[in-house]
């Protein structure tokens, strides 16, 4: 029975792109650190994401009441609203209490929390929707929440579509399945080489030129679409595996910018990015092979289309990419 591939291309572009325009790249995480000297004084520090001057609604919470009762210092970053409180020794102990983060739970992101006591030992926890509490006691000091990295890089490529869109240009471009695995290997590999350098600090990037440029990427992998459609010969059609490593080492800078601008303090670098890489590596894979389930699913159906359904997903693509395009150049500009 004979499957034509457009009708497939058609049924995955539009389930992929029913949620894409309203939340491509929404899910940067927020970071709360709360570090306790020797007197027991403590510094808070609270990174929200922002776009712009667009900002949900996250506001952190000690059960104590410190952050209500004691001003904070408040500053901006291109991605980053930033707060600073400095609380006074109190008779409170920070053992004990419940950090809360109102509004996560209407949220698709997570929170970093880090806690550093006053005798030096540590906690990392990632707060979630599902779990935006967290008692602090004795017996979660000295643990390192490690899963919380990996699962938020298997959510960074699931929940972002411009990632996601830009691998799944690349599976409507490749048939053979040999110049596929080729090809996502070197987009793996490209991007794992700018996350790795962007991590660590060799190369640094502003956020919304680089958010721009990706969706520059995917226009461009539209097109490809479009002009293989047409019978014309490209050079993605010839040698796929040489963009998708050029716009893989662009990506990779996007990846990065998920680690980087939450301030994951240095001494867990090397797992955070070893994690998080491992995560979006899942994640990607999971899609690819979804595709692939989902096409040997449909061999046993005989779907026919019109000829003009074949432009939909290429222009549907190209459509939200130029206006993420359009909407983080604004974003730069003001």
């Amino acid at each position: 029975m004979k499957v034509m591939w457009r009708s497939i291309e058609v049924s995955l572009t539009f389930l992929l792109l029913a949620p894409a325009v309203a939340r491509a790249h929404e899910i940067r995480p927020g970071y709360l650190e709360i570090t306790e000297n020797r007197s027991h004084r403590l510094h808070v520090l609270w990174k929200q994401p922002i776009m712009g001057e667009v900002a949900v609604r996250l506001v952190p919470h000690l059960s104590s009441g410190w952050l209500e009762q004691n001003k904070f210092i408040s500053s901006n970053s291109d991605a980053y609203l930033i707060l600073e409180w400095t609380i006074p020794n109190s008779n409170t102990a920070l053992e004990g209490q419940t950090v809360t983060i109102e509004g996560l739970d209407r949220t698709m992101t997570d929170v970093l929390l880090r806690i550093t006591f006053a005798d030096g030992a540590r906690v990392t926890k990632m707060l979630r929707p599902v779990e935006p509490s967290f008692k602090i006691t004795r017996e979660t000091k000295e643990t390192v929440d490690r899963l919380g990295y990996f699962r938020l890089g298997v959510e960074h490529i699931l929940y972002g579509v411009d990632h996601l869109l830009f691998v799944f240009g690349l599976l409507l471009i490749v048939r053979n399945r040999s110049m596929l695995l080729k090809t996502i290997t070197a987009f793996t590999v490209a991007h794992t080489i700018t996350l790795g350098l962007a991590t660590f600090g060799v190369v640094r990037v502003a956020a919304l030129p680089v958010e721009a440029v990706i969706a520059l990427s995917i226009i461009f992998l539209a097109s490809e679409i479009v002009k293989q459609q047409r019978g014309l010969d490209t050079l993605t059609s010839r040698a796929p595996w040489v963009v998708a490593f050029s716009f893989g080492l662009l990506h990779g800078f996007g990846f990065a910018g998920t680690l980087t601008r939450i301030g994951i303090p240095h001494p867990d670098v090397p797992l955070a990015l070893l994690l998080f890489n491992c995560g979006v590596e899942i994640g990607q894979l999971a899609f690819v092979v979804i595709y692939i389930l989902f096409i040997q699913s449909l061999r046993t159906l005989e779907i026919t289309w019109p000829t003009p359904a074949r432009r939909i997903p290429p222009y549907a693509i190209g459509s939200v990419a130029s206006f993420w395009f359009l909407q983080r150049c604004v974003l730069m500009l003001a």
